[in-house]
Parts: C-alpha cells; structure tokens; sequence
C-alpha cells in the first residue's frame, strides 16, 4: 500500500480515504468528514497552481486547543488543563527541490514567498510572520541541506480568536517542513527533543524566541508566551483532558470527559490581536511574571528561574513571597501589581486546577463548575486581561445552564468555552448565541460558536493510517 496520498486522492472529499484516516485518529466522522473538505480545497489550490495530480504530498491537520484552566500559567513553570478541539489547520504539501517555500492561505489574499534562510525578517503583524519565523529558526537550529515546498493550508479556527491559530500554524508548518526534510533524524533533533512534550517546549521556544538545550533562539513572533498551546496540540488525547505542567513540559495526568457532556464554544469577534498596543497589554502579564521571579531572587538570594520554582522551594514559600510582595517594586510595577500577578498565578496553578481535576474525575460538576467560576472571577479582577464582551459570554453561559464556563487564550478578546449536556447543545447554542447577539449587535457577524468534543492531538495522515 502506498505510504503517502497524491493530490487527487485528497481533492476527492468524498473518497473516504481521508475521513477514515481521520477517524481512526479520533476526530468524530462529521468532523473527520468536515476536515477531509478542507483538505480537498488544500489540495485543489495546489492542482490550480500547475502542480500535477500524481505528485506524492505530505498533510498533516493540527487542532485548535481550548484552555480549559490555566490561565497564563505555562510561562511561569505553573500547571494547565487542557483539551484539543475538532477545529484547526488542514495543509498539504509538495516537495521542492530548492529551499523555497511557497504558501497559500484560503484565508489570505497575498501568498507567503521566501527562502528557508537564517536571515529572514518576518513581519510582525502579517501573517506570514508565524511561518517565516519557523523556517528561520529550522535555518539556525538544523544543519545540512534543507528544501522548501509548495503549501496550501485552510481552517476553520476562528482567527485571533483564543484558540491560538497563531500557534496551531506555527506548529503546522513545523511538523510539514520536518517531515519534507526528516528533521527527526538529524543530530540536532534527536540530541535535544526525544517525546512529543520536548517537541511541544522546542515549538514554544521558535514562537517566543528562547533558545531550547543547544538550539539557539532568536527573535520568535514577538509574543512572550510559553508552551501550553503547542503541548495541547500535540499531546491531547480524545474524550479527556490533559494535565500539563511546564518549564520543561510534565505530563501529569489524564482526566476523562463524561460521554454525555460536550464543549460549546462561543468566539466573541472581538480581535485578540497581538500587535501593537494589543501586543503590550498581552506581554504586560508575562513581564509581571519575570518580575515576581526576579524580587524573589533579589530578596531571597535563591536561583529559582519562575514563580512556580518559587512556590515549591519551602514549605512557607508562599507566606514568604507574600511578605516580599507587600513591600516590593519593580520597574514600573508597584507592590498591587506584582501581589494580583502571583495571587492570580498561584490560585489557578496550586489550587484551581488540582482541585477541578479531581472534582471532574469523581463526577461532581457543581464542584467543578464552582471551581471554574472561581478562574474565571481572578482573571476578571487580578489578571484583568477580560474585555466586556468575554465577561458577557461567560455569565450569559451559566445562566444559559452551562455546567462550567469560562473565557481562554490570551484575553483582550477571543473566546469562552463552556461544558454542556450533549443531548442539550441544539437548544443551548441557540439560546446563548441569541442572548449574545441581542447584547452585542455589532458582533453578529464575526461572532461563532459551535460544538466540539475533546479531540485528538495533530495528525499525519497516510493511506495506512
């Protein structure tokens, strides 16, 4: 049997080939189903662009994620819980024989036209920022001959929306190039990344520009985030939810979903973007964090390198910090400022999330949706990175009768998850989408909201699968 499709097996949606390879992977078969037409329409742009139907291709579908809990934890070495949705990224590829890369967005009017190259200047704000900034970092990090391709990706994430297609992009072009140029096989890879978490660190580090064992870093996208997004994506299992700490990435454990339970996500069409002064306000939260860490350091004399560190050094470490918080500054941030960012971190990271995992696992869902409301009530008031329309959803949510709510990704936009009895979600879509709409008419439009079980990780896909 063949190990790789050609572009006209996957410009035939309905073949099946595609879907039932999906499916074997976890994805629903409406989903699966839905997948294998954007596929299709990857697929077609590339036939449309000269390139023959017999030509071997390498496709790969990487998901969105929701943050179930966890917010701005990762960076901070704190813990995070999470699940990928039936949503995402669909690219197909050819081989080139040179080191250009071409790449077509269904969703983009200009195509992206670069060299892999270690001195590419991507520009932030563009799209094509997330993709050049992989092929720069592949430059710099994997020695030897390296080729380019010609790419077609589609989606059905909604864009800036907190289901971080900025990452599930980032990684999408990651995983095609590897396999274009078997990455995996070289020295620099096998010395430094050995499981899919360690591929999950290294993918944060090309998005916010760290270097990661000896694979030197550089300037990222311009974002100071961490890894979450990226572990969620490749390590999340179907029907569970997946508990992760980082700085490095741990799993932690497994927790099963109920069958009768299914997310409903409601995006707000407010942008959350990340340039500009959108950029500041997100990276105001990741500065904080390093701020914490370092009056820790400078008041203690200690080298623990995150909050996270910080709290598991001793046992009255948190009293501790407390008590350093209430006196310190640092920078433009003043004793409020660093006492909210480690309250917040520190409630979410040690009790939230350890205490709703478990209430989920036992089946208590007023406990775990208590205990959710308690995330989303800190994000409001200490992490203050909610816009009104957010705050809007997620209460609009619980009186809709959503189990557990709450909003996710970066803030300043995006959007709200919710848990909801799956024989209910007609009836409940409807009635928490038309609350919204009659609150917020402007965003009618750009608003979506749509039903998804917890998916699988990011797949390859091959006839055999």
């Amino acid at each position: 049997m063949a190990t790789t499709f050609n572009l006209r097996d996957l410009a035939d949606a309905d073949s099946g080939a595609a879907t039932a390879c999906m499916t074997s992977a976890g994805l629903t078969q409406t989903a699966a189903k839905t997948r294998a037409e954007l596929f299709a329409q990857a697929a077609d742009n590339l036939k449309q662009r000269g390139l023959s139907s017999q030509e071997p291709v390498i496709a790969r579908f990487v998901p969105g994620r929701i943050e179930v809990l966890g917010k701005h934890t990762d960076y901070a070495g704190g813990r995070s819980l999470l699940a990928a949705v039936e949503r995402g990224f669909c690219m197909v590829a050819v081989s080139r024989a040179d080191r250009r890369i071409r790449l077509w967005s269904r969703d983009a009017p200009d195509i992206a036209q670069f060299d892999i190259s270690p001195d590419l200047s991507p520009k932030i704000g563009h799209w094509s920022n997330y993709p050049m900034t992989v092929a720069r970092r592949i430059a710099r990090n994997f020695a030897g001959e390296l080729c380019g391709a010609d790419m077609a990706v589609t989606s059905d994430l909604p864009i800036a929306s907190g289901m971080s297609s900025s990452s599930a992009l980032i990684v999408t072009c990651f995983l095609v190039l590897s396999d274009i140029n078997g990455l995996s096989e070289r020295p620099a890879y096998t010395s430094n990344i050995h499981s899919p978490e360690e591929l999950a660190g290294y993918l944060g580090t090309v998005e916010n520009g760290q270097t990661f064992g000896s694979l030197c870093g550089d300037a990222g996208v311009g974002t100071f985030g961490g890894s979450e997004d990226h572990t969620a994506m490749l390590c999340c299992r179907s029907g569970e939810l997946s508990q992760y700490s980082f700085c490095p990435v741990r799993h932690e454990r497994q927790i099963e979903v109920p069958a009768d339970l299914v997310f409903v996500v409601g995006s707000s069409g407010v942008v959350a973007e990340k340039t500009g002064a959108a950029l500041e306000l997100y990276n105001r939260a990741s500065r904080l964090t390093s701020a914490v860490a370092e009056t820790w350091r400078t008041q203690t004399g200690r080298s623990d390198p995150h909050m996270a560190a910080a709290v598991a050094s001793a046992a009255d470490a948190v009293e501790q910090m407390r008590e350093i918080l209430r006196k310190g500054s640092y920078g433009d941030f003043g004793p409020k400022d660093l006492q909210d960012r480690f309250e917040q971190f520190y409630a979410e990271s040690e009790e939230i999330i350890p205490a709703a995992g478990n209430a989920l696992a036992r089946g208590d869902l007023e406990r775990f949706g208590d205990l959710v409301d308690r995330s989303q009530f800190l994000t409001e008031t200490l992490l203050q990175n909610q816009v009104a329309e957010t705050v809007f959803l997620t209460a609009s949510a619980r009186k809709c009768g959503a189990i557990a709510a709450s909003a996710f990704g970066a803030g300043f936009g995006g959007s709200v998850w919710s848990l909801v009895k799956r024989d209910s979600v007609g009836d409940y879509m409807a009635r928490w989408q038309d609350e919204y709409h009659r609150a917020y008419p402007q965003h009618a439009s750009l608003s979506v909201f749509f039903a998804t079980q917890a998916g699988p990780a990011a797949i390859k896909l091959t006839p055999s699968a």
